[in-house]
């Protein structure tokens, strides 16, 4: 019952956060697609009395973040730490609910329709033009969030072309025990801390690396998942 009463509170933060943060966006978001109005997304963890840990840095000239992803909380505690002006890009069905939608298509994220194969082709051309305006691209590599805390879902061969194709620099992100501060579905909260790990940036120059990356995440988050299991 706890658990429940605490993530409808951090629910309602939510709506009341995020309906500020789309006013201002309206207002603003022709300066840096309203980032400043989505840098107060990092009020979500001091509201609701939540701890991020955070191991590593953010490397400014890495042009493409690979997350892990559990929980709505993944993009409000990256829009609230990332010092620069990113651009997600994400399934086109998110775009298209009512209020929450237009925190995405506001801010010009790239919105992608997985089930068309001309998305591909969409998703590289908008991906091109937001590197020419210097926003970094971010994606989640499992396509969805993984509900099952234990494990990570196959990474699918998106992310991987993108960063191929337009050469870019990847700075992998680990996100740890996000689900267990806020879920969605259901509306819980079952603990206050989490972790985030920043992985060191690079530019894959071997044929396997996507692999090798996808099995460096997951040891990562191993690792940390025990050590917050233990603490």
């Amino acid at each position: 019952m706890v658990s429940k009463i605490k993530g409808m509170i951090a629910t309602l933060s939510i709506a009341v956060g995020l309906a500020l943060i789309m006013l201002f966006i309206r207002i603003n978001r022709h300066r840096e697609n309203g980032r400043c109005a989505r840098n107060f997304c990092g009020l979500f963890l001091p509201f609701n009395n939540f701890e991020l840990e955070i191991f590593g840095h953010f490397d400014p000239s890495a042009t493409l973040l690979m997350l892990n992803h559990q929980s709505a909380a993944d993009i409000i505690f990256l829009e609230g730490l990332h010092p620069q002006n990113i651009c997600w890009i994400a399934k086109k069905q998110l775009g298209e609910i009512p209020f929450y939608g237009y925190a995405l298509r506001g801010p010009e994220m790239i919105l992608i329709d997985r089930e068309d194969k001309a998305s591909l082709v969409y998703m590289m051309r908008e991906a091109k033009k937001k590197l020419e305006q210097k926003r970094p691209l971010v994606i989640f590599p499992e396509g969805t969030r993984c509900k099952d805390e234990t494990r990570f879902l196959k990474f699918k061969s998106g992310a991987k072309i993108l960063a191929e194709k337009l050469k870019l620099k990847v700075q992998p992100v680990v996100l740890i025990h996000s689900s267990r501060v806020y879920n969605s579905s259901p509306i819980e909260s079952r603990g206050n801390k989490a972790r985030i790990v920043i992985l060191e940036a690079f530019e894959p120059n071997t044929p396997d690396w996507y692999e090798r990356l996808e099995h460096q995440m997951y040891a990562v988050y191993q690792r940390h998942f025990q050590e917050l299991q233990d603490s």
